[in-house]
């Protein structure tokens, strides 16, 4: 009897590779995975816009999006253009309404502006703020998560992070997150599945709750 076989598009986290979901496995008979990768922003390039361009690299309909972190802002600017049958984000936030105190701050002073972005060619500054405070005791074993070190690039995540206007959801979004991630605190999120010590990286050290989880989540109304 023939199955239909799901698609399901991986984002990564900012500055990552889709290195990070190399532990992810989802039975093949059901589900085919594939890896998005960050590109290059444009001048002056709206998150709305990069999406727009992001899109043209899914070909397929009906297909699962999921996105961790910055790539979970990603997708959900993704699936207003598309068809999707579900839309999961990881470690991430479903509204500016999540983002922490320090990055409205941050939004509200200007001071994202000012950040040392040109340091983003020291793997120690760079993977604090793609993975958080925690990375720094194992920047060894994460170095090779990181596949974007331009400062052009985290200038742009940032502020489009920091600076992200979007007020409401999509109520069928599935939330995954952790209940130890000090990038977006989970006291600030709201609705969503939470994953016990899970960090801001669950996606890599938690993956085998990920493969227990992900087809029933994905499969279920």
């Amino acid at each position: 009897m023939f199955q239909e076989i799901i698609h399901v598009y991986l984002m990564p986290g900012m500055a990552a590779s889709p290195k990070i979901f190399e532990y992810i496995k989802l039975p093949q008979e059901q589900f085919k995975i594939h890896y998005l990768e960050w590109l290059m922003p444009l001048d002056n390039e709206s998150v709305t816009a990069y999406a727009i361009r992001m899109c043209n690299h899914v070909k397929h309909d009906n297909i699962v999006l999921l996105g961790v972190s910055y790539g979970g802002i990603v997708v959900q600017e993704m699936s207003k253009h598309l068809q999707v049958r579900k839309l999961i984000i990881v470690s991430s936030i479903k509204s500016m309404h999540e983002l922490p105190n320090k990055m409205l701050l941050a939004k509200s002073t200007g001071a994202y502006k000012f950040l040392p972005t040109q340091l983003a060619s020291k793997i120690e500054v760079f993977s604090k703020y793609a993975f958080g405070s925690s990375i720094n005791k194992r920047l060894d074993l994460y170095k090779r998560y990181l596949s974007v070190n331009d400062s052009k690039y985290l200038s742009w995540s940032i502020k489009e992070i920091v600076c992200w206007s979007q007020e409401s959801h999509d109520t069928n979004i599935i939330h995954i997150h952790g209940n130890k991630d000090t990038v977006f605190p989970i006291k600030n999120i709201k609705g969503c599945i939470t994953v016990n010590n899970g960090t801001h990286i669950m996606i890599i050290n938690k993956y085998k709750w990920f493969n227990e989880n992900l087809p029933r989540l994905i499969l279920e109304n």
